[in-house]
């Protein structure tokens, strides 16, 4: 019960609800009880009648009574219950709701880091299936252990004041249920994580093949991607197999139990009855009700401890991501004003997880509104260095400074919001196109967006769909182009006019005239705004009011463009090699 401790402040936050919760329980079981009374009675007075009749119309008088307060009883028992439920699991379902926010905010916050190490599957299993096992916990096990502990305590109280020998009798298999589910809840917790952990496994599995299908069926691997899925499925069906075979002991081991203490009641309180220690016949037939009336409540105790065992490894962990810390936090509460100048001042970054050092000793400056061109090989460095402007990662030593203040000290939402980044993958969602363009800025017209399109040059191609900006796309944009996507990234970019534009190779699946074109919107765009762009090719840095190229992490030219073509080196032998290819 360690790990479903963290819960508590939820119990806290809804303990009204709970309270009341646990009042109706009561309330259900206390006129629930009174059916077996009044039962009792019916049963002593059909005896008595047999041995002491009394008159015809006073004895149907007195069992019409008996049972209209039997139908009352059961009424206001089944009108508590209904409460009981509406009241115990609403409860449950607002804390799944509140957990449920509290791990998906608690996953934004998280760095890229935790995304490396984690597979989506296994997310989204934490969100769903774990959650969904907690709701269970703080519903219905909930809900069955008040009602059971409520039913125990006063039907044993009244039994006991009837009859006590009989009562003890009656209740001696409960010790021995009591120690079969201390052993069977160590078995079901361990194997009840087992379930889970394999089931993000398959999550995963599962999420990757649907999100790769292109590549599986380019390649034919349909039978290998079975192969494989099939072989997950039966390992999470042998360890669902395996929990089920042990929480199948429950109910059989309750069933022969309750119907043992039936055979109790009716040998030992029959002796009893004959012997004259039990004055009522009627007290015999409360004691058999009682005892079937107990049945789902012990037979449920099994149940519970198998929901409650369930929850505590799903809280187990739901609890290990959310006790993971964030990398990079938000050191500064006051909102920061940011203009765009920045600089590295012997930045050195090495990525923890591999151990690559992406960056060594970059040292350079843009003004306000300058254009930072960055070339370089592949693996030089030059995502990673756009992503510490973004304190997507932080600098292992040296200093960013952002307008003369170092970027740890500036309010890291102000940061990024004055940032419009254009990953080298661009990234779409499966909303219509004008969705994906205002996700830079929620708050665009419709006239906004379509300018927007325009400087990005897919203006002309998302008229050509049949329903426009209003295309719903596929999942990560399947149905574009790679120079459509790229282009509705760059228009996301533009429509949020940041003080800061990062461009990361954002046009390499562009044809070089379309290029040209955006390119010359870009020069109207930046005019006012730092913009970094990162490329492979020189035609788009070639207007850069800087160039640095990247080698292994470390700057090996710095200029203009005409300083660089001027020397001999990297930029110069690319220069040449790309104006070879122009010309054939």
């Amino acid at each position: 019960m360690k790990e479903l401790s963290y819960i508590n402040k939820y119990f806290i936050k809804y303990k009204y609800q709970v309270i009341l919760g646990v009042i109706i329980v009561a309330c259900a079981k206390i006129f629930s009880l009174f059916t077996p009374q009044l039962i009792g009675d019916v049963v002593t007075l059909v005896a008595n009648q047999m041995e002491t009749p009394l008159d015809e119309a006073e004895f149907r008088a007195a069992i019409r009574f008996k049972i209209v307060l039997i139908l009352g009883a059961a009424l206001a028992t089944g009108l508590f219950t209904f409460l009981m439920r509406q009241t115990l699991i609403n409860v449950s379902r607002y804390i799944e709701f509140d957990l449920k926010n509290e791990i998906f905010d608690h996953y934004q916050k998280l760095c890229l880091p935790f995304y490396k190490q984690n597979r989506t599957g296994d997310l989204i299993n934490r969100i769903t299936e774990d959650v969904g096992k907690v709701r269970m916990y703080v519903g219905p096990a909930l809900m069955y252990t008040i009602n059971t502990a409520t039913l125990f305590i006063v039907a044993l109280i009244y039994m006991y004041s009837k009859a006590p020998s009989l009562t003890i009798y009656t209740i001696l298999p409960l010790p021995v249920l009591s120690i079969s589910i201390y052993f069977l809840s160590k078995f079901i917790h361990k194997r009840s994580t087992m379930v889970q952990a394999q089931l993000s496994t398959l999550s995963s599995a599962t999420q990757e093949i649907f999100s790769g299908i292109a590549v599986t069926k380019a390649y034919t691997l349909e039978d290998k991607t079975k192969a494989d899925f099939t072989s997950l499925s039966n390992t999470q069906r042998q360890k669902r197999l395996n929990l089920t075979k042990v929480q199948a002991f429950f109910f059989p081991l309750m069933l022969l139990l309750i119907g043992t203490s039936n055979l109790i009641v009716i040998y030992i309180g029959g002796q009893q009855y004959i012997e004259g220690q039990i004055q009522d016949l009627g007290t015999i037939a409360e004691f058999i009700i009682y005892v079937n009336m107990l049945t789902w409540p012990v037979a449920s105790v099994g149940w519970v401890t198998s929901l409650v065992q369930e929850a505590e490894a799903s809280q187990k962990r739901i609890n290990a991501f959310l006790k993971q810390k964030p990398s990079i936090e938000n050191q500064r509460d006051l909102p920061s004003t940011i203009e765009g100048k920045i600089s590295f001042n012997q930045v050195y970054f090495t990525y923890k997880d591999t151990g690559i050092q992406a960056l060594q000793g970059v040292n350079f400056t843009i003004e306000k509104g300058q254009t930072l061109g960055i070339i370089g090989n592949t693996g030089s460095g030059k995502t990673t260095l756009l992503e510490l402007i973004g304190r997507l990662y932080d600098a292992s030593t040296g200093q960013i400074q952002v307008d003369n203040t170092p970027i740890e000290s500036l309010n890291l939402h102000n940061l990024r919001s004055a940032i419009g980044y254009v990953p080298q993958d661009p990234f779409l969602f499966s909303e219509s196109i004008k969705n994906n363009i205002r996700f830079g800025n929620h708050m665009a017209t419709d006239d906004e967006v379509i300018s927007a399109a325009k400087k990005a040059v897919v203006h002309n191609n998302i008229i050509k769909f049949q329903e426009g900006y209003e295309t719903v796309l596929g999942e990560r944009g399947i149905t574009l182009s790679g120079g459509q996507k790229q282009r509705i990234s760059i228009a996301r970019a533009f429509i949020k006019s940041p003080k800061i534009l990062l461009l990361d190779d954002c046009l390499s699946a562009v044809d070089t005239e379309t290029e040209e074109e955006i390119l010359n919107h870009l020069e109207d765009i930046t005019k006012d705004r730092t913009t970094i762009i990162v490329s492979h090719r020189i035609s788009s840095v070639k207007n850069a009011d800087q160039i640095i190229v990247l080698d292994q992490g470390k700057i090996i030219q710095q200029g203009t463009h005409n300083e660089l073509v001027s020397q001999s080196g990297y930029y110069n032998d690319l220069y040449n090699k790309q104006l070879k290819e122009t010309v054939i």
